[in-house]
């Protein structure tokens, strides 16, 4: 097998489920883990491939996702690899479903039960919290959230933590801060990287809540670092 991943969090699953040596191809936002990834050749970013590159490694499977690449991109890709792996967690629990995904896909089905044990463990830590109304910011200039129906949102659902707005169109809609009447804001450090200079700034704007900064990888990246994120969000939510 020889394996592009064009997901971050993914590339890092696949390494976990001993499969680094198979895989030949990754974005330049695949960074962990970084000793084993960062031999691995780059093929651009998530949402701008270099095809030529790709179609050099011969690959004979790319993993693609729904919310991270473009639909476009994965058909083209479709035309000259035989095996595009698509995939689409939308909740932590989906985790289970994506680690038997890949480990039968690449024949690592006894490690992917691992994982899910480990998973399972590690949900069973969670306890109750109290409810809070949290804002979670993605991006600034214009400000940026997140909508009910992503994994980051259901992640810190697990925790009795809503975000707000409760209801919307769009996946990643604008917000107006001043009207923002919640407990918490929280600054992911990406997409946008937020820092710890922007959090005066948010609590000027949001009088009364809790601003803080957050790992954005432990609460949107899927795979095997959803086991980390889970501990992660459970000592950052007491």
């Amino acid at each position: 097998m020889r394996i592009v991943s064009l997901v971050p969090s993914i590339t890092e699953l696949l390494c976990d489920l001993d499969l680094s040596e198979q895989v030949v191809g990754r974005t330049g936002f695949c960074i962990h883990p970084w000793e084993t990834v960062r031999q691995i050749p780059k093929v651009g970013g998530t949402k701008d491939l270099k095809f030529d590159k790709i179609r050099e490694l011969e690959p004979t499977h790319v993993v693609v996702n729904v919310d991270e690449n473009k639909k476009e991109d994965a058909e083209a890709l479709a035309e000259f690899i035989p095996n595009v792996v698509v995939t689409h967690p939308l909740a932590p629990r989906d985790n289970l479903d994506l680690y038997r995904q890949m480990g039968r896909e690449f024949d690592r089905e006894a490690r992917a039960e691992e994982l899910c044990e480990k998973f399972e463990a590690a949900l069973a830590r969670v306890d109750d919290r109290p409810p809070q109304r949290v804002l979670y910011l993605i991006w600034r200039d214009p400000w940026m959230t997140i909508s009910p129906e992503t994994y980051i949102s259901q992640t810190l659902g697990l925790f009795n933590w809503r975000t707000v707005p409760t209801a919307t169109d769009e996946r990643y809609p604008q917000v107006d801060l001043a009207a923002a009447d919640v407990d918490r804001v929280l600054l992911s450090s990406e997409p946008f990287h937020f820092k710890e200079h922007h959090v005066p700034e948010v609590e000027e704007l949001v009088p009364g809540a809790k601003v803080s900064l957050i790992d954005g990888e432990m609460t949107s990246w899927y795979g095997s670092r959803a086991i980390a994120g889970i501990d992660y969000l459970r000592e950052y939510t007491r």
